[in-house]
């Protein structure tokens, strides 16, 4: 259950926030600003249309970062099943809820069915693009464990589990010195 991008390359892993909508604005750290990625910037970088130092173009006018599109791999019925453009901006809390939507999801399929969600866990993941330098949401998994109550009925092979333990054990333990 995962969100990523498509057509533009993955450089790797960053550090991300909560999912749980908590947002990261701008702060003061030892004078430099922090942008909503948090990547530190000075005002110069802040300035329209300004390339940083070993990339190719402005995050305003990246090609890479205007045709990026996101989809869903997952075979549940959630948002993204074809692919979409999100702006760099807003994908980090596009990504969040749609994985929040797998969340939910698993939430149901335990009340639907008598269970109950063991565990719950979801990772956003960032990289750096590579024509412009902007820090973005390259995608999310969600990954959960459910508890469903033991049906024998429906496994034939847990039915007959402990007939076949019993006929495994029989001789055993044979006493050979009689």
């Amino acid at each position: 259950m995962n969100i990523g991008m498509i057509g533009a390359s993955s450089l790797g892993f960053a550090s991300y926030g909560s999912y749980m909508g908590t947002s990261m604005g701008t702060s003061k750290v030892s004078g430099e600003s922090l942008d909503v990625e948090g990547t530190k910037g000075s005002k110069v970088e802040e300035a329209e249309g300004y390339v940083k130092p070993g990339f190719e173009s402005s995050p305003e006018n990246c090609e890479t970062c205007r045709e990026r599109k996101y989809q869903d791999g997952s075979d549940e019925n959630v948002s993204f099943k074809s692919a979409a453009h999100i702006s760099p901006n807003a994908a980090g809390a596009a990504v969040r809820a749609h994985e929040g939507e797998h969340v939910s999801n698993a939430y149901k399929k335990a009340a639907m069915e008598g269970g109950k969600v063991i565990h719950a866990g979801v990772a956003i993941h960032t990289a750096v693009c590579p024509e412009c330098g902007r820090t973005y949401v390259s995608g999310g998994v969600t990954n959960t464990t459910l508890a469903l109550p033991k049906d024998e009925k429906e496994n034939p092979y847990k039915a007959n589990a402990k007939s076949i333990l019993n006929d495994i054990g029989v001789g055993a333990k044979a006493n050979y010195a009689v």
